[in-house]
């Protein structure tokens, strides 16, 4: 496979990667740094690519699992710690737009469980099929639906509570 082949194939998706890997490790460097990594393993066994029946979802699975590991590693653990306590300015303006009912979502979709949260990423945001998310987790649909209705009451919940505050 050539350098071109190989950037027709797996650039449509880049923004996905990003997406997913953003929501899982919170921080836009850790999940710049993600899809990157992802890409260069993807570039080295770029011969067997073409073997897998949906090169998207392999890659979204590669990302999926490397984000955990980092969640997982002891930097990544110091790293999360850093983004939870540490206030900057852009946290100003992180609250404003909190007030936008997407943001609202999204901020709510952070405090979700892992697998609900990719769940939710996955067939909401990125609209993949059921079966292909099952396939990407390596799971069964029934679970896959269960954990997206719970994500989805959660979030439902949530959003309720915040607009109706201080009514009643």
């Amino acid at each position: 496979m050539e350098k071109t082949e190989f950037i027709t194939l797996v650039m449509p998706f880049k923004d996905k990667l990003y997406r997913l890997a953003k929501r899982i490790l919170v921080s836009k460097d850790e999940a710049e740094d993600a899809v990157q990594e992802v890409f260069l393993k993807l570039w080295k066994s770029k011969q067997n690519i073409e073997n897998y029946k949906n090169p998207e979802a392999f890659a979204i699975t590669m990302t999926k699992n490397y984000c955990l590991d980092r969640l997982k590693s002891k930097q990544a653990s110091n790293l999360k710690i850093v983004h939870s306590n540490y206030r900057t300015a852009d946290d100003v303006e992180t609250t404003i737009e909190a007030n936008d009912g997407v943001q609202m979502v999204f901020k709510i979709m952070e405090t979700l469980p892992e697998q609900q949260r990719i769940v939710l990423q996955l067939r909401d945001v990125e609209q993949f099929e059921f079966s292909e998310i099952a396939q990407m987790l390596e799971s069964n649909e029934t679970a896959v639906r269960v954990a997206l209705s719970r994500a989805r009451k959660t979030v439902r919940d949530a959003m309720i509570k915040n607009y109706n505050y201080g009514i009643g």
